[in-house]
């Protein structure tokens, strides 16, 4: 059985930086896709940042980049996000989602986290 746990939420500065964590269990396969997801008050779902285990896709979202850095240590499973320069807008619902390495290039994820929250104040 496969799961994600998100870490790293909370409350932050704006204009700070924060870092969130998703940790993977279970098998997915060889070589996986994972995949950081916020959702804004108010708006839909979106995707951050998307990335393969053999590090052979790669994208992050314009909303975002040049403020974001992804990384992912296949020996702990766990992919990382740090977003800099907060701002109000970042205040969101951010999720971890994971699949077979397919998933990177269209699809929909089988695998999601719970999602953890944050929420960027002065």
């Amino acid at each position: 059985q496969v799961e994600l746990v998100e870490s790293g939420g909370g409350s932050v500065q704006v204009r700070g930086s924060l870092r969130l964590s998703c940790t993977v269990s279970g098998y997915i396969g060889p070589v996986y896709c994972m995949s950081w997801f916020r959702q804004r008050p108010g708006k839909e779902r979106e995707g951050i940042v998307r990335i393969s285990s053999d590090r052979t896709y790669e994208y992050t979202s314009s909303a975002v980049e040049g403020r974001v850095t992804s990384s992912l240590d296949n020996a702990k499973n766990t992919l990382y996000l740090q977003i800099d320069r907060l701002t109000y807008d970042d205040t969101a619902m951010y999720y971890c989602a994971a699949g077979p390495l397919g998933i990177c290039y269209g699809g929909n994820f089988p695998y999601w986290g719970q999602g953890t929250q944050v929420t960027v104040s002065s």
